[in-house]
Order: structure tokens, then sequence, then C-alpha cells
């Protein structure tokens, strides 16, 4: 579990505080009574943070997590819920609420209180008498209320985290104006409304502000391009609309951005050059349009860029080729146009380019080849007009090749039998001919789609030694013979064992073998989809073993015999879909009672009898063209 920052620095903090105690006179009775107040109003301390304070012992020399200054009043009180000690890390909770008393700790510097889970109530107005704060962490609570406008009297206040709470209302900007110190600001996590305060430009000497996960609305003001010291900016998951001011170009301290998940419009300004030390850039999730300023080649330093899922348009600017030290490119799901620029092959340390869902087309340049360190390659969704992925792709390395939808035809390369790929897809496209043998060979695999072309052939035995592979979508092809071959392939424990199988529509024969779910490749299979194929034969008793099934359709494979009751004990089933076969008899009630189950179809079969009574809201479609069935949604019953 990982310890927040500052929780580690002021436990340094309140160490050199706490060294001062062999001078110290004895504890204020002022701030004794505030402390003890305070303990009076938690209502359960599991951990007993407050053991020690008790009345008939000093608090400076005898609390815990109290420190204080040589006169004996107190200047830190730490009592979070999280506390690494070298290797020891504590996590635990306090219940009840803040005490207002806590204002009279007039020469308080450090109050932590964070990740105790479980304080409630509003932050106390009487904070605001606390004039010398200079640290507030009160982050990870169920605190509720808003911020108290006597908080502008925190005129020393260096950091605050107020982060995953309850805390909503705006901020307002007069308290925001006069924070003048702070450093570091974090208000995630909470129901914030209304504006980002015009004032956060007057906050000159912060590096960190958070505001993500809350409800602002409004644009973000141009009083940012202030905020000269600014390294870490998240505005993520808001309702900020407008359009990004050009004035962000002014901040060159910048070296994570996260704007993402918002209503931002318009351009990515030409002055986002200016943001010389940004190493990591995410401004997805928006409604960004127009093209991509040239000027973004300027980000020298930049690593990550994550533009995906808006509505860029234009070519990609060559200048991206300057950016030598990108590992990431996410551009996916925009409507960029024209050719991938030859540059991007200058790109030597990327690790990802994810260009997916886009309007690329022209020939790839073959400079790509030279990304060595490239480990995911996504160019689906794009009219590239491929025909044939290109010889030089067997010259990178990547993990990952995606490259769905766009246009290749023929036969599957040779070369991919000697490659170390383990994400494969090839789906939507015009491919031909049998499964080669040599698909045995690509024993990385872990995830294989290559749905909705035109395979003819069965599945060759060698596919069993795709014991890494995890996930298998052939749906829509013409693909036939027996499936046992899948389902009885090798596995590598704990690896290999099936995720989830789509084999739909295609020409498979059947029968599905009675021991299915005893296979070790599908003892942790979640969805099993093989409709629209002539398989014949009954429904596996067996089905009933594959603990985290969730998923089961069989939509149209002639199946024909009775549900089995043991189909009841696969626990997880939330989807059962057994229609338009030849299935008789009753349902079974243990089925139609999964606790988990929200999608049930049996219609256009031959079962009989009385539905079972049930709490999953099925509607009457369901079970429609069964002449036998009767009760609740149907007709009632008359015979039964």
């Amino acid at each position: 579990m990982e310890i927040s920052m500052h929780a580690q620095t002021f436990s340094l903090l309140f160490f050199l505080i706490f060294s001062t105690l062999a001078s110290s006179k004895a504890c204020h009775p002022v701030d004794k009574e505030a402390l003890l107040d305070f303990k009076h109003k938690i209502t359960d301390d599991p951990s007993k943070l407050l053991h020690s304070w008790r009345v008939s012992s000093d608090c400076c020399t005898s609390w815990e997590g109290v420190a204080c200054d040589v006169s004996g009043r107190v200047v830190n009180v730490s009592r979070p819920g999280l506390v690494s000690d070298n290797d020891f890390i504590e996590d635990t909770y306090m219940s009840g609420t803040l005490s207002p008393y806590l204002g009279n700790l007039s020469s308080l510097q450090v109050l932590d209180l964070s990740n105790l889970k479980d304080l409630k109530g509003p932050i106390p107005e009487e904070l605001g008498k606390l004039s010398k704060l200079t640290h507030l962490f009160l982050d990870t609570n169920k605190l509720t209320g808003s911020i108290p406008l006597t908080l502008r009297y925190f005129s020393q206040l260096e950091k605050m985290y107020l982060s995953d709470n309850f805390i909503s209302g705006t901020v307002p900007p007069p308290v925001m104006k006069s924070w003048t110190h702070v450093s570091e600001l974090g208000l995630s996590g909470n129901a914030f409304s209304g504006p980002i305060p015009p004032t956060i430009g007057k906050v000159v000497m912060i590096t960190k502000l958070d505001l993500h996960g809350n409800n602002f609305t409004g644009r973000i003001p141009t009083g940012f391009g202030n905020l000269k010291n600014l390294r870490y900016l998240d505005l993520s998951e808001n309702q900020i609309t407008g359009s990004i001011p050009e004035s962000i170009g002014g901040l060159a301290a910048l070296e994570l951005l996260y704007l993402n998940q918002n209503q931002l419009t318009g351009r990515i300004p030409s002055s986002i050059s200016g943001l010389s030390s940004m190493i990591f850039c995410r401004i997805s999730e928006n409604k960004l349009s127009g093209s991509l300023p040239p000027s973004i080649g300027q980000l020298s330093k930049i690593q990550r860029l994550i533009l995906e899922n808006n509505k860029l348009t234009g070519k990609l600017p060559a200048t991206i080729g300057h950016l030598t030290a990108l590992t990431d490119i996410f551009f996916s799901n925009n409507h960029f146009t024209g050719k991938i620029p030859s540059s991007f092959g200058n790109l030597l340390n990327l690790q990802t380019l994810d260009l997916s869902r886009n309007r690329l087309s022209g020939q790839l340049p073959p400079q790509l080849a030279k990304l060595k360190s490239l480990q995911t390659l996504d160019l689906s969704y794009n009219p590239l007009g491929l025909v044939r992925i290109p010889n030089w792709f067997q010259e990178l390395r990547v993990f990952q090749l995606m490259v769905a939808n766009t246009g290749i035809e023929g036969e599957l390369p040779h070369w991919l039998s000697s490659s170390s790929i383990s994400q494969l897809d090839l789906s939507g496209n015009a491919l031909t001919g049998k499964l080669p043998r040599w698909i045995g060979n690509m024993t990385s695999l872990s995830f294989l789609n290559l749905s909705n072309n035109g395979f003819h052939s069965s599945i060759p035995v060698e596919f069993k030694n795709l014991s890494l592979l995890m996930d298998l979508d052939l749906h829509s092809n013409k693909f036939s013979g027996h499936l046992n071959v899948i389902f009885s392939k090798e596995v590598q424990d704990p690896l290999g064992h099936f995720n989830s199988i789509d084999l739909s529509y295609n020409m498979f024969t059947g029968p599905i073998d009675d021991d299915i779910g005893e296979r070790p490749a599908m003892s942790s299979i979640s969805s099993l989809v093989l409709s629209h194929n002539t398989l014949g034969g009954s429904l596996p008793k067996s089905i009933g073993k594959m603990g985290e099934l969730r998923v089961l359709k069989l939509v149209n494979t002639g199946l024909s015999g009775m549900i089995p009751e043991e189909l009841g004990d696969a626990k997880e089933l939330s989807a059962i879909l057994l229609s338009r076969n030849n299935l008789t008899g009753a349902i079974p009630e243990i089925v139609l009672n999964l606790k988990e189950l929200k999608q049930f179809d049996v219609s256009s079969n031959r079962l009989r009898g009385r539905i079972p009574p049930h709490k999953a809201i099925i509607p009457a479609s369901a079970f429609k063209n069964n002449p036998g069935l009767c009760g609740t949604p149907l007709p009632p019953c008359k015979h039964f």
C-alpha cells in the first residue's frame, strides 16, 4: 500500500518538532482542554490512537501524536490513519466529528487527521482562528458541508489536503485569494461545484494543485498563467467548459497536466509550446476540435501525450517527430486524416503508438520499423487500405499488434509464426484461407481476435500449443469442424485459462463435449459464446462446474434435451441465452433464480410446464414460442 507523500513528509516534521520536548514547559491548559474535547467527540478508536491522551498526564510529554514548543503550546497534532514505520504500515480509522475547540490551539502549525476514513460532519469555522497553521491534512474522511469563509485567515498556510471527502459548495474566492503562501492544495474527490475561483491566479507560490473528481463548472481561469511555480495541475473529471486559455503557455515549470474528462471545446492553443518542462499531458475525453498546432513539437521533455476521445481533425503534425523523449502516444478516437508522418520513425523511445479510430489513410511509413522499443501498435479502424501487412512489421518487437478494420486481405503472413506477439487483433478485415498449422508456434499469444474475416478451415491440432491464450474471438467467419481442439488446449498454470471465447456465426459442428466444464483451460472462463453454429447434442451438465462463468450464449445451435439442473451451480451467471433451439422439459427453478441473473432467453424452443417463480425481471418475450410454457410473465397455467 502506498503512503502519501505528505504523510511521509510530516512524520519527519513531527519528529523534528517533537525533539524540542526536553526543554518544554507543561502543556498549556487551553490546549489540553481543546484536545480532550476532540477526543470526547471521537466515538470509535479501535487502534487506540488517542489512548495516551489522559487528563492525568501532560499533553506535551506523554501524548502520542502531539508536539509542543518550548513554551508548552501545542504546535503539531498528527494522528493519521495510515502510518509508515520502516517496513510496517499501520492502517486504521477513527469515527467522530471535528471539535470546534481545535480552533483554540493558537500556536498550532500542523494538523494531520488524514486517512482516518470516518471523521464526519463539517469543518468547524473555529479552525479559522489557527493563524499560525502551515499544514492541514484532513483528506480521506467523510467530512461534509462547505469550506468555511473563516479559512481565509490561514495566512501562513503552505499545504492543505481536503481530498476524498464529501465537501460541497463553491470554493469562496476570498479564501482562495488569501492563501498566498500555499504550495500544495488538494481538493480532489469531493462534490465542489461552481467555477474555479479566478483568484487562483493570486496563489503564485503553488507548485501542486489537484481539483480532480469534483463538479466544477465554467471556464479555466486565465489567471492560471500567473502560476509560474506550478509543476502539477489536475483538473480532470469535472464539468469544465470553454477552451483551453492561451495563458496556459505561461506555465513553464509545469510537468504534469491532467484536463481529461471535462467538456472542453475549441482548439489546443499554439501557446502550448510554452510548457517546456511538461513530461505528462492528458487532455483526453473532451470535445476539443481543430488541428494540432505544429508548436506541439517544441515540448522537448514530453514522455506521455494522451489526446484520445476528442474531435481533433487535420493531419498529424510532422513536428511530433521532434519529441524524441516520447514513450506513449494515445490519439485514438479522433478525426485525424492524411498519412502518418515519416518523422514518427525518429521516436526511438516510443513504447505505445495508438492511432486507432481515426480517418488516417495512405501508405504506412517504413521508417516506423526503426521503433525498436515499441511494445504496442494500434492502427485499428482507420481506412488505411493496407491490403497486406507490411513485411517490415516483422522488424518490430511489439507485444500488442492491433490492425482491425484496416483493409488487410489474403492469408496470414508467415512471419507471424516466429513473432513474440501477445495480443493480436486482425478482426474486421478480408483475410481468407485456412488457419495455418504454424499458429501453434505463436506460443506467446494471450489474446487473439480474427473475427469478421473469411477464414474457412477447421482449427488445426497445433492450436493446443497456445498455452498462454486467455481470450479468443473467431466469430463471423466460416470455421468448421469440432470445437474440442479449442476447449482442450494446454495451459501454463496459473496462466492460459480462458477468460472469454466467442465462436459464434461459424460452421462448427458438435456436440459439445460432456466434460467441457472439467477441462483445465475452461476452469475460469467468464464468457462462452457459441451461438449460430450447428452443434446439436445436449447442454452438458459440466457447464455448472464453471464457477466464474457469467455469460453463456448458445442461440440457434441445434441443442436438444433438457436444461440441466446443474447449470444452477454456476453461481456467477448473469446472462443465459438459449433461444432458437429444440430444448424440451421444464425450466429448472434453481437456474431461473440464480442471484446474478439479469438476462435470460429461452424463446423458440419446445419447453413445457410452469415457469418457476423468480425475482429477476425477465420479459415475456424471453419465453415466447414455447407452446407448453405457462405462468408469469406468460398467461396463467390451466393444467398444472
